[in-house]
């Protein structure tokens, strides 16, 4: 039986909202000037905006709540068997950030139990942000937001981030089943899940994510009213393997599923 969420959120749910807006501040102080990049060991870009960002949210975090654990996609894992897990990406999005381009974002989860409760998607340079918090209504900039309704794969406008995410057999699934649909577009990161979770598109496909990646996006979609698994139509956790679906319906995601295992 899954035990059931803790009911004292609120005061976890107002920091998480005063950590995006101070790592908004940071981040915009970084954005279209020089930086140094550096490239990881997974060929991706690095700054010194991500690094600085994430050491700044970490300290933050130690100072409120020294007994919760954080994992973040530049300084790696802190007590992930606690009960409290924080799963921070600095900037989804680095190499939209590196170029200029204003579609990067800041993504922050908290986990109870492994379980993502809490999930932020802020756009700093956009000014918008969408808070989930589980067994609560999804907000974008306060407001109560809701996924499309869109129930038919041929009617649905799909989103990935890049062709360059996939391995070659994932994305042959990707492109067959894209075809499918009523329109395919690419490119923006984690704002594609905000703007499914806001009614703006109906679905989007994701492979070689990481937990930092996709753990937020959780408490969003669902509060939306959408669905987000993996694959293979899995829970998403700390152990997924980074392939993601979140889609507007039950019925959309359903029918995606079935189009993606006919491959």
């Amino acid at each position: 039986m899954t035990p059931p969420i803790p009911s004292d959120l609120d005061h976890l749910v107002e920091f998480a909202a005063t950590l995006a807006d101070e790592a908004r501040t940071l981040s915009l102080s970084w954005f279209r000037r020089p930086l140094q990049i550096d490239t990881k060991a997974d060929d991706s870009p690095v700054t010194q905006a991500d690094r600085e960002i994430e050491r700044f949210l970490r300290q933050r975090i130690a100072e409120r709540f020294p007994k919760h654990g954080v994992l973040g996609e530049e300084h790696g894992r802190v007590h992930i068997d606690a009960e409290f897990v924080w799963v921070i990406d600095p900037i989804d999005g680095t190499r939209s950030f590196i170029t200029g381009w204003p579609i990067f974002g800041m993504l922050l989860a908290l986990l109870w139990q492994g379980r993502p409760v809490i999930g932020q998607i802020d756009m700093p340079s956009l000014s918008e942000r969408w808070v989930g918090r589980q067994g609560a209504p999804t907000l974008y900039n306060g407001a109560q937001v809701h996924t499309s309704g869109r129930r038919r794969l041929g009617e649905a406008s799909v989103y990935t981030t890049s062709p360059d995410q996939f391995a070659p057999a994932d994305w042959a699934q990707f492109d067959r089943v894209s075809r499918m649909a009523g329109a395919r577009r690419f490119g923006g990161d984690c704002y594609s899940f905000g703007l499914l979770a806001a009614g703006h598109i109906d679905l989007v496909i994701d492979g070689g994510l990481q937990p930092y990646d996709y753990l937020s996006l959780v408490p969003v979609i669902e509060g939306a009213g959408g669905v987000i698994t993996d694959w293979a139509g899995q829970a998403l956790s700390l152990k997924s393997d980074g392939r993601v679906i979140a889609s507007a319906t039950e019925e959309l995601h359903a029918a995606t599923l079935r189009a993606l295992g006919e491959g």
